[in-house]
């Protein structure tokens, strides 16, 4: 028996301790820092690399990565020259996420399909190339944003005002300190989500995200208000070229140049005429899409990321899923993404229909009270046998939360269903 570190406090974090705890090899997991949801909590933030070895070490611990900072900062380096077992990418291959600019020039020497792009530094000659274009763009801070550093423009006008967002007023930090002005590619949006060893990528079932924070796709974009897992926007045919043109070109392309990529490759994906692009690489599990993914799961979770780390995933049996659909509603806190309240008591976890599990994710426990503690709050996900009987599990399980400041989309899964 072993114990599992998962590191991070997001939904995505407590879907992954969540099945995680299932295996019959795993004695108890851990998260750090964790939130009001999950259990045994560290009191170590995500960023202290130091502190979160030296738990890993002391408590035998084999670590799972959830969120995007520390692997960009190295974690798994560090872990790895301490001999601790540790899952997610390396530092330099955290590249594919941590600096969008470095993604997009991998994909085009290696000729992965993504939108042309060019690269600046100088907000005027940004302008000056805008004016120039006869089609929109989307701008694109470089670095790691929370998933907010993306503005999809509908005219010159707003992609100049975006340019002025990113690399003037710095909306995003030194994550804009260059953007990316990229071809918009009107299409279907998707998540095509993968565990590789570095030499095969075993696919994770397909999913579906809502960026936008309104109803309809509109609004600004945030770090997802809800998914749903399969859609049928990913038939077989094309799961396959995807699989093939996306994935197994981006593991092979990085062990050619040096990098052994171990983890969850995420490849966002846009669809333009039954073709797919990739909009932007994650190195790891999406949140919300980790949610509704982990519930279809259908095989031990943790002997999938034993073998990631190991080498051996060609040695594991293909990964099985339910055939049930699930979706996940995300609830946030009024304002998000922009300014939120937080400290506000949340009630109704007792009232939730059974077969729904509420992942949290910006919450935090007071005494008995669960308190609301970010922008993005709770992950109501269900299982249904179709699409529509899991939204509709899923909304009525929503239902039954209470709080002053909840706030969600009404129409999670619906492009989905517009597909059937």
């Amino acid at each position: 028996m072993v114990n599992v570190l998962v590191i991070g406090s997001g939904g995505r974090e407590h879907a992954l301790s969540w099945k995680l705890s299932q295996s019959s090899k795993v004695e108890t997991v851990f998260t750090a820092p964790g939130n009001g949801g999950t259990e045994n909590n560290v009191p170590i933030s995500v960023d202290d690399l130091d502190g979160l070895a030296d738990f890993a070490q002391k408590n035998n611990c084999f670590t799972v990565v959830g969120p995007e900072d520390p692997l960009a900062a190295g974690i798994v380096d560090k872990f790895n020259k301490l001999g601790l077992r540790v899952f997610g990418p390396s530092r330099q291959a955290a590249q594919l996420e941590s600096s969008k600019i470095w993604a997009k020039d991998f994909m085009k020497r290696n000729e992965i399909p993504t939108a042309r792009f060019e690269i600046f530094d100088d907000a005027q000659k940004a302008q000056e190339y805008v004016k120039s274009l006869d089609y929109n763009v989307v701008v694109k801070a470089d670095g790691l944003a929370a998933g907010k550093g993306v503005i999809v423009c509908n005219s010159n006008d707003e992609a100049i005002s975006a340019i002025q967002t990113i690399l003037v007023n710095k909306t995003f930090g030194d994550a804009g300190n260059r953007i990316i002005i990229e071809e918009r590619i009107d299409g279907i949006e998707a998540s095509y989500i993968a565990l590789s060893d570095g030499d095969i990528a075993i696919p994770m079932a397909s999913s579906q995200d809502h960026k936008r924070i309104f109803d309809n796709d509109e609004g600004p974009n945030t770090g997802g208000m809800g998914a749903y897992s399969p859609t049928p926007i990913i038939d077989d045919n094309l799961a396959k070229i995807i699989q093939e043109e996306v994935i197994e070109k981006t593991i092979h392309a990085m062990k050619k140049e040096g990098i052994v990529f171990k983890g969850f490759l995420y490849a966002g994906i846009m669809i333009q005429d039954g073709k797919p692009y990739v909009l932007e690489y994650n190195v790891r599990m999406g949140d919300p899409e980790c949610q509704p993914i982990t519930m279809r799961m259908d095989f031990d979770l943790y002997d999938y990321f034993v073998a990631s780390v190991d080498g051996t995933l060609s040695s594991l049996p293909p990964a099985t899923w339910k055939s049930q659909s699930a979706v996940c509603v995300v609830l946030a806190s009024k304002g998000y993404p922009e300014a939120y309240s937080k400290d506000d008591e949340i009630t109704g976890f007792d009232s939730v229909p059974e077969g729904a599990i509420v992942f949290h994710a910006g919450t935090k426990k007071s005494g008995e009270k669960i308190l609301s503690n970010g922008g993005r709050v709770l992950g109501v996900t269900a299982l249904g046998d179709t699409l529509q009987s899991a939204i509709t599990n899923a909304y009525a399980a929503t239902d039954k939360i209470i709080w002053s400041q909840k706030f969600h989309r009404k129409d999670i899964g619906q492009k989905g269903l517009s597909y059937l």
